[in-house]
């Protein structure tokens, strides 16, 4: 609330500053001697000017109530947020439209004391014109104080800031941890429990198919503990900001993909699947840097093959022009994705449920995050179409690649 707090007493300076600017005024128009009248009209109107550049300025919605509840002025922000019809000479309650956020203000009015309070309202309650509301929950800082006046009662200034940018960013933050967590705690607790078993029952070492089997599939845990662990520095580095010192360089995509395939080639025929290489330049090349794209197109082609494990799976990846740029598509003939599914697969930890295997060893569901956010650092999109059992293509449209 660091922030929140200085740019609220910016704010309050401000205005303090304008309300001493008018009573000189004020003063000037009731001693006629000091100044013309048409002076004095000037000073007034260059006070009021002064005023709304100060309150435009200020990027919240701002207000200044009477003591009636009638709103005599506000800035472009309030404006914006609060429109169509502009909240000067509406009553406060008229303006906010809801009761919760008007809370604070009524409770200053009340009891002529400062009030502030963090407001969550459903998406259908959010005003009219708010420039965060994305669907789901917002939520507002709603801050009302009196403002003295001279020779009146005092007026009651208002601020709303929309704080539902930082609210879903910190719900994010929440809800990997919690994911994280739980993801790193199963394959852990499997570990622990089969060697829990060999530690309770000795003898099971010495049956060597048995002992295999157990060591088998707790190697199989501690590569996916390994793996989740790996994704997450990735995925870490790239939202830090290290993403932003990039080792730009020109590479060879038909290498880059080559290479990839040719780390993949045992599970391409262990599944018997077929891998195309059809790019519109065999000799095109990309602008970026190379380990972030390795593991994008690594990303891509693995989760076609792992999550299409029959046989007869074909994977291409196509290149073309796109206007000034370039666009990659990593495309297979598997069983798809489900409509209801695609909205969220870029999401961290979703996974789509194919219900192959109850044996099969679940992916870290970091693959696709790390693939958006890698693609987003090189100034590029992702999207994913999908006719599930027809074709599936993820598609990748890049800027124009200069070196």
């Amino acid at each position: 609330m660091g922030l929140n707090t200085i740019l609220l007493s910016l704010a309050i300076l401000c205005l303090l500053a304008w309300v001493w600017r008018q009573c000189v005024v004020i003063r000037r128009l009731r001693h006629p001697l000091q100044s013309q009248h048409g002076q004095d009209l000037r000073a007034l109107a260059a006070a009021r000017s002064e005023r709304d550049s100060l309150l435009n300025a200020f990027p919240d919605a701002f207000l200044i109530a009477d003591a009636q509840g009638i709103i005599q002025h506000c800035n472009q922000a309030a404006n914006m947020l609060l429109g169509p019809l502009p909240p000067i000479g509406r009553t406060v309650l008229e303006a906010l439209r809801d009761a919760r956020l008007a809370a604070p203000y009524l409770d200053c009015r009340n009891t002529g004391e400062p009030s502030a309070a963090q407001i969550h309202l459903p998406a259908e309650a959010a005003p009219a014109r708010s420039l965060d509301a994305t669907g789901g929950e917002s939520v507002w800082l709603v801050d009302a104080a009196p403002v003295a006046q001279a020779d009146a009662a005092p007026h009651i200034r208002i601020l709303l800031r929309d704080l539902s940018a930082e609210h879903q960013l910190e719900q994010i933050r929440k809800d990997f941890v919690a994911n994280a967590s739980h993801e790193l705690r199963t394959p852990i607790t499997l570990v622990d429990g089969y060697l829990e078993t060999f530690l309770e029952a000795p003898e099971l070492l010495d049956d060597q198919p048995t002992a295999l089997r157990f060591l088998g599939i707790m190697r199989k845990h501690t590569g996916r503990i390994t793996r989740i662990i790996e994704d997450m520095l990735l995925i870490s580095r790239i939202e830090s900001g290290d993403a932003s010192s990039l080792r730009l360089e020109d590479f060879s995509l038909t290498e880059c993909v080559q290479d990839i395939i040719d780390r993949l080639e045992s599970l391409i025929r262990t599944q018997n699947a077929t891998v195309f290489i059809r790019l519109h330049d065999p000799v095109v090349t990309l602008h970026g840097d190379r380990f972030y794209w390795t593991q994008i197109l690594f990303n891509l082609i693995e989760n076609a093959l792992k999550q299409n494990p029959k046989p007869g799976l074909v994977v291409t990846i196509h290149s073309e022009p796109s206007g000034d740029g370039l666009r990659v598509a990593v495309i297979d003939n598997g069983i798809g994705i489900p409509a209801a599914d695609l909205p969220f697969i870029f999401k961290r930890f979703y996974r789509v449920e194919k219900h192959h295997s109850q044996n099969e060893i679940k992916g870290t569901g970091l693959g696709l995050s790390i693939v958006k956010r890698a693609i987003e650092a090189h100034g590029g999109s992702i999207t994913c179409h999908s006719a599930p059992g027809v074709r599936t293509s993820f598609e990748i449209t890049l800027p124009k690649q200069t070196g």
